[in-house]
């Protein structure tokens, strides 16, 4: 099972980002799959994710910037960033939890998003 991500960048205070994160080479269903992030020195933690019934979840930081998404026929999570802060600068990682024999959890690379003020 491979998690593409992409679509970090840099982007001045106020802009907007969209990520990507596609999941391969599973044939077992994503039950969960979402988005969290790192900065160097601190523990990783949850964005948001999103439930294979569609329901959210948003951490407190980003509710009402970021929005997120995921089309089933192309296995792909979104997530659209929008009023970025300096504050939102971290490596972002997809993870999702499949249903194999038993709930299995899978990260993907991480894709850089900088924030500049």
């Amino acid at each position: 099972v491979q998690l593409q991500a992409s679509g970090g960048g840099s982007v001045q205070a106020g802009g907007s980002l969209r990520l990507s994160c596609t999941v391969s080479g599973s044939s077992g269903r994503i039950n969960v799959i979402g988005w969290y992030r790192q900065v160097p020195g601190s523990e990783r933690e949850l964005v948001a994710t999103i439930t294979s019934t569609d329901t959210t979840n948003y951490a407190d930081f980003v509710k009402g910037r970021f929005t997120i998404s995921r089309d089933n026929a192309k296995n792909t999570v979104y997530l659209q960033m929008d009023s970025l802060k300096p504050d939102d600068t971290a490596v972002y990682y997809c993870k999702a939890i499949i249903l194999l024999r038993a709930f299995v959890p899978y990260w993907g690379q991480g894709t850089l998003v900088t924030v500049s003020s």
